[in-house]
């Protein structure tokens, strides 16, 4: 049996994750997998139940109004979440299965929580604005999960009815994750992505939008703080009444997203991840009080960048689609 050193265990990081599973959740979840890769059996299936279990004591602590233990048992799951796709990855043991398990059980723990929050805080105060928080958090949670492979579908709808009209096929997506390219850490983040031609092919995972945490919804998020390769050519914006774009302006976010890029850090900084943290780990550990104000406040900025991913999913059809019939495009979001 191979014993893995903790740099094996390392190398199993997405190249670009949110700045919260980055800064207080891979350090412990790298020390966590090094002994569990290298001491026991531990399938990642198993390990998925393991954070699914973790998750439902995290419900109920939240039900029974205990918000620092639930903040505490919703952090060890998520924690352990990723330590299933650190495994996973480092031994080549990820199942089709397991790729259904996590992403249910994901589902299942955001909403059990969510509803766990409202039910405890709506029979200590009787307040109905606890059990409209439940409800928002997890349909907003659902939503973006079922947003993010629906769009990736339109995407790739719009790639194949240009092929069939013998259009020019469009380069590589620009609404694919932002990632560094496998065999250069300290290659230019805005650099084309190596594997763009073939996706699938650097990591077979990423074929499947629904796992969770090994990409996960976020997998298909665009870099906002790139320059928009939606955006028509200059002298095209001009006939289109247009002005020029402020060149000062993507310089900077250039260089933003370099810099977070060195640090494995996602440019898009309110991703589901955040959201998750926001409301279920950081309010409840300051607090009752804190609960609705911080969930209203990144729930807000996460629709935001869900507002802003359709808008730019809307440019891109726009500019690339091509006229069909209704019955050539049913097939596209079922």
């Amino acid at each position: 049996m191979r014993t893995y050193s903790l740099d094996d265990v390392h190398e199993t990081r997405k190249r670009r994750d949110s700045w919260w599973t980055v800064y207080f959740v891979d350090p412990v979840a790298c020390r966590v997998t090094l002994p569990v890769a290298n001491h026991t059996r531990l399938t990642p299936n198993a390990l998925t139940v393991i954070s699914l279990v973790l998750g439902l004591v995290s419900a109920a602590c939240f039900a029974t109004n205990q918000l620092i233990a639930g903040a505490c048992f919703f952090y060890l799951s998520f924690m352990i979440d990723c330590v299933d796709g650190k495994v996973a990855r480092l031994k080549g043991t990820g199942t089709a299965f397991g790729l259904w398990l996590d992403y249910v059980g994901d589902r299942v723990r955001v909403v059990l929580c969510a509803g766990g929050l409202a039910y405890g805080q709506y029979t200590l105060t009787g307040d109905v604005s606890f059990v409209v928080l439940g409800a928002a958090v997890a349909v907003l949670d659902l939503f973006r999960y079922v947003n993010a492979p629906q769009m990736k579908r339109v995407r790739e709808a719009v790639r194949e009815e240009r092929q069939e009209s013998g259009l020019e096929p469009l380069g590589p997506d620009p609404l694919a994750v932002d990632v560094l390219p496998a065999d250069s850490p300290a290659a230019d983040p805005l650099a084309a992505d190596p594997f763009a031609a073939d996706p699938f092919r650097a990591d077979p995972f990423r074929a499947d939008p629904f796992r969770a945490d090994l990409f996960g919804a976020d997998a298909y998020r665009p870099d906002p703080f790139s320059v928009d390769p939606l955006e028509p050519p200059e002298r095209e914006r001009e006939r289109m009444g247009r002005g020029p774009r402020p060149r000062a302006f993507f310089r900077f976010f250039k260089r933003l997203n370099r810099f977070l890029a060195r640090h494995r850090v996602r440019s898009h900084l309110v991703s589901g991840i955040e959201f998750h943290a926001a409301v279920f780990v950081i309010a409840p550990l300051a607090g009752a009080w804190a609960l609705i104000p911080l969930a209203a406040m990144s729930g807000a900025l996460l629709l935001a960048n869900e507002v802003f991913l359709i808008y730019r999913l809307w440019l891109f059809t726009r500019r690339h689609g091509v006229s069909s019939s209704q019955e050539s495009r049913e097939h596209v979001l079922v």
